[in-house]
């Protein structure tokens, strides 16, 4: 559905304005390759913040405490 809409709007653009639905089609792979390490940057923090919420969590879980 969601490739339906998007489908949808690019050709209502390119109706209304061709050079810019075409701009658009050419700098689409450019703009997801310069984000893939912006993706892989938000993988690591959330892995980093898992690591010391279950170091802070440790002594809790030694305790007994089943959250």
């Amino acid at each position: 559905m969601k490739t339906l809409l998007t489908t949808v709007l690019w050709l209502i653009l390119f109706v209304l304005c061709w050079p810019l639905a075409l701009l658009a089609l050419v700098l689409w792979p450019v703009i997801w390759l310069l984000s893939i390490p912006l993706a892989l940057l938000g993988i690591g923090v959330g892995a980093v913040l898992a690591l010391v919420k279950s170091i802070l969590f440790l002594p809790a879980r030694l305790l007994g405490y089943r959250g």
